[in-house]
């Protein structure tokens, strides 16, 4: 399969995710500049299940997230093309609200997979992947890898 057959547009999403093999783990963030961690991150979640499908936020979703005034640093179609060449990452769509809670709706993946930094009991994606039978947990981060991180030891240098 070739990278760009990997990526779908919102439209398509859920329709090529349910083809997908099952289960279905799902994730989202914006993987502006991937690192270690992403990587880590993305190999833990796809072991997890038989498919991962990573939903990227869109350039004006990321920019909402506040986490620069020239963030993302990559555009919505090169973070697509980088997370889609990983071979644990099946499919890779777009959000552009502020959370992904409509497109989890949409696809309704068997499991949710966030960062460990989230308290998974106060997210409403959560119940919302707990109310039709899926389950939802954190994977631990690697510590000393973060894309904010490593942008401010660039721009220091």
């Amino acid at each position: 399969m070739s990278l760009r057959d990997k990526i779908a547009p919102r439209a398509q999403a859920a329709q090529r995710a349910a083809a997908l093999p099952q289960p279905v783990v799902f994730t989202n963030g914006v993987f502006d500049v991937l690192h270690r961690g992403h990587v880590t991150y993305l190999e833990q979640a796809r072991a997890l299940g038989a498919s991962l499908v990573v939903a990227l936020n869109t350039d004006a979703s990321a920019r909402r997230l506040n986490k620069g005034p020239d963030r993302p640093l990559n555009g919505e179609q090169d973070r697509a093309l980088v997370i889609a060449a990983l071979e644990s990452v099946d499919l890779v769509t777009w959000f552009d609200e502020d959370t992904p809670i409509e497109i989890i709706r949409e696809l309704r993946p068997a499991l949710l997979v966030k960062g460990g930094d989230y308290d998974m009991s106060k997210l409403a994606v959560t119940a919302l992947v707990e109310s039709y039978g899926g389950r939802a947990l954190a994977i631990p981060f690697i510590d000393g890898y973060s894309t904010t991180a490593l942008v401010k030891r660039i721009r220091s240098t």
